[in-house]
């Protein structure tokens, strides 16, 4: 998500140091997190031909780390920061932050340091707009101790201290499985850099924080006005992504299904639109995911896992970013946790984390519809897929 907000600073030459000699033009990096209970031993690197949309080699572990499963690039891609989403019944039951400094050349990671996120199954960050903190989602499957946002602060070097904030929220308890305490999923900076937007799914809110390290370095968030959003009960809000131009933001829910679309202004999200992608079929049918638009703006792909194992694509109006659906299209696969689109726009990789692949499908950056699949790679258990960029 990070990456894909940068996308046209990077591509201004921004990061000129990450250009690899070696490399032809058409072949990009790819980072792949996992989690590690079977065979994955931890982050992976592939080269990916956006000419053939082929892999080439097999992937090469570039860092043995305990699960992995989200990775946030730096915005200059000097460092990469990356949950272990550890938690009780694991084999380390402490949930942790990495940060690796990225070899220009070769794109081996190198640990630089790692911290308690203080909280369990770590499952998201993201880094403030000035660079000076980590923002950190402890999930939490336990009802204890529940989710929280944990804050970390963040040198030039990209080296991680302990938090010096953490924040929780009332859960709804709509459903009393999954919502009997707070379960933090995700947590996004707004393009202007001045809030920071919270998805708890056991909570059914957005929670929105004033970010202000000035005032207060050690407790740079307070909590904006007003201080949430509320979504429908028992949706489980799950990621959010605004749009280039900072004007809208798309939100999944993961339990209900659906994507709410945002007008936004300083600080303030206003519901526009409510689109069930999921609507009259059973539950288990229902479980939103990922969510990413195409660079033009103009396409919007999201991920429903659960038994339905389908990518959905909707046209994004250019005024209002409502979404009109185009187009379903099976994953080949079970869980699609995550997907990326490639750096041409010609290809789509999705990462079927239960069925162990990595699955290529063609994409008309036209039309913004998906194609026939052109390779799967297996890999155990991928949860998230980044793209280095280069000049």
């Amino acid at each position: 998500m990070l990456m894909r907000k940068f996308w046209p600073l990077l591509m201004a030459g921004s990061v000129g140091a990450m250009s690899v000699q070696a490399a032809p033009a058409d072949t990009y990096e790819l980072l792949v997190g996992s989690y590690t209970a079977g065979s994955s031993e931890g982050i992976y690197r592939l080269q990916f031909d956006s000419r053939t949309g082929q892999f080439q080699g097999k992937p090469v572990l570039a860092a043995k780390a305990a699960n992995p499963s989200w990775l946030t690039v730096s915005k200059d891609q000097q460092h990469l920061f990356v949950v272990n989403e550890n938690g009780p019944g694991q084999q380390d039951a402490v949930g942790r932050v990495s940060s690796y400094r990225i070899d220009p050349q070769n794109h081996q990671l190198t640990l630089i340091n790692q911290v308690q996120s203080l909280g369990s199954e770590p499952t998201h960050s993201s880094v403030a707009a000035d660079g000076r903190y980590l923002f950190v989602a402890n999930y939490s499957v336990l009802e204890e101790p529940g989710g929280s946002l944990a804050i970390l602060p963040l040198d030039a070097q990209g080296k991680l201290s302990a938090p010096v904030q953490l924040s929780g929220h009332p859960a709804s308890r709509v459903n009393p499985e999954r919502q009997a305490s707070n379960h933090v999923h995700s947590v996004v900076p707004s393009p202007d850099g001045k809030y920071v937007f919270v998805q708890d799914l056991g909570a059914d809110k957005v929670f929105a924080y004033h970010y202000d390290p000035k005032a207060n370095p050690e407790r740079p968030l307070t909590p904006a006005n007003p201080a949430s959003v509320p979504l429908p009960p028992g949706s489980g809000p799950r990621h959010l992504l605004f749009s280039a131009d900072g004007k809208h933001a798309w939100l999944t829910t993961e339990m209900s299904a659906q994507v709410a679309v945002f007008d936004y202004h300083d600080g303030q999200l206003k519901q526009t639109q409510l689109v069930d992608f999921a609507a009259g079929q059973p539950v288990a049918d229902k479980a939103g995911a990922a969510l990413h638009a195409s660079s033009d703006g103009k396409f919007l792909y999201v991920s429903n896992r659960g038994t339905a194992n389908q990518l959905l694509v909707f046209s994004i109006d250019p005024a209002t970013a409502h979404l009109k659906e185009l187009q379903r299209r099976s994953v080949e696969g079970d869980h699609p946790r995550e997907f990326s689109l490639d750096p041409s726009g010609k290809f789509l990789l999705i990462a079927n984390q239960k069925s162990n692949e990595i699955v290529v499908v063609e994409r008309d950056p036209k039309t913004g519809l998906l194609g026939k699949t052109v390779q799967k790679l297996p890999i155990d258990a991928p949860s998230d897929l980044k793209f280095l960029l280069r000049q």
